[in-house]
């Protein structure tokens, strides 16, 4: 059995390939399934063709040198979850010819090579450059989910600074389309959401013309000693929504139903919202609206 060279996340250019293991074994590892083929000019290891970081590398292979992630690929790589990893999205040089494949987004464009990085051997674009160009391309959804978690994967204290750089980049873009969708989702990014389905419902909530909440807002007792964190809260009026994502509540009701009890005799009115309020969210923004006027703040 012919053993293989691990390749770049099992890609390999056929050329390389067969000059490694000869053109003949080549064949033989096509036909007998080991490798397939990804296009005319790259093979992959048939275990690992469905793997992200397979395909992305395979789209590199096959684009040529000058390519670089861009977008989802790249927060995806930056450790971004709520980035899609389908498609393989890089960016490439105008005069570059590269052929069109599916599976592949090929963005035309400039770049400067001091923004890209090398990830796992993967040419990829700085975090705050593919973040502006997610939040100008993609959907408002997955454009905050990602924003919240690439701050999350800065330290507190260079949030700020680092929500600037991104802010510079999306008004330095060649392309002015979405720079508008991106800049009000930039603004609605603080990291504090614990997952991506916690930032939808902040969108949700401000969709639904509510107020901006305070995210991860904590209650105290009178030491000062912290016994929760609401997820959403307007702390002026004492009203919250608390997400309970299926995995993390399911086996939590009886405590949650406690933990509620205890909020209420602090004064506290909460609306808990679970993962079908994200495709419907008018229930909770009506029974949020309802807490506000028995609060006697209009809404």
């Amino acid at each position: 059995m012919a053993i293989m060279p691990e390749g770049l996340h099992g890609a390999h250019l056929r050329a390389e390939l067969a000059e490694y293991v000869g053109a003949s074994v080549l064949r033989t590892l096509v036909r007998e399934g080991r490798l397939v083929s990804f296009s005319r000019s790259v093979v992959v290891d048939a275990r690992r063709a469905a793997d992200f970081p397979t395909r992305a590398a395979a789209g590199l292979l096959h684009v040529g040198p000058h390519a670089v992630l861009t977008g989802p690929s790249a927060l995806a790589l930056h450790g971004c979850t709520a980035a899609g990893t389908g498609a393989v999205h890089m960016v490439v040089p105008y005069e570059c010819k590269a052929r069109r494949r599916p599976g592949l987004v090929l963005h035309h464009g400039r770049y400067d090579d001091q923004d890209v990085l090398d990830i796992a051997g993967l040419r990829t674009l700085a975090l705050d450059v593919a973040l502006a160009e997610a939040l100008s391309r993609d959907t408002r959804r997955t454009g905050l989910a990602c924003a919240d978690q690439a701050l999350r994967l800065v330290s507190e204290e260079e949030r700020a600074e680092f929500g600037a750089w991104v802010e510079e980049r999306i008004r330095t873009r060649p392309d002015p389309r979405g720079r508008r969708q991106a800049r009000s989702v930039l603004a609605l990014a603080t990291g504090l959401a614990e997952s991506p389905a916690e930032s939808w419902m902040l969108l949700a909530l401000v969709d639904g013309g509510l107020p901006l909440p305070e995210q991860q807002y904590p209650i105290t007792d009178l030491s000062g000693r912290e016994l929760y964190r609401l997820d959403f809260a307007w702390s002026g009026v004492r009203v919250a929504v608390e997400y309970d994502g299926y995995e993390a509540h399911e086996a939590k009701q009886e405590a949650d139903a406690a933990r509620d009890a205890d909020l209420r005799r602090r004064g506290w009115m909460v609306i808990r919202a679970t993962a079908s309020d994200l495709a419907n969210p008018w229930r909770v923004i009506s029974e949020v609206q309802a807490a506000f006027r028995r609060r006697g703040l209009a809404a």
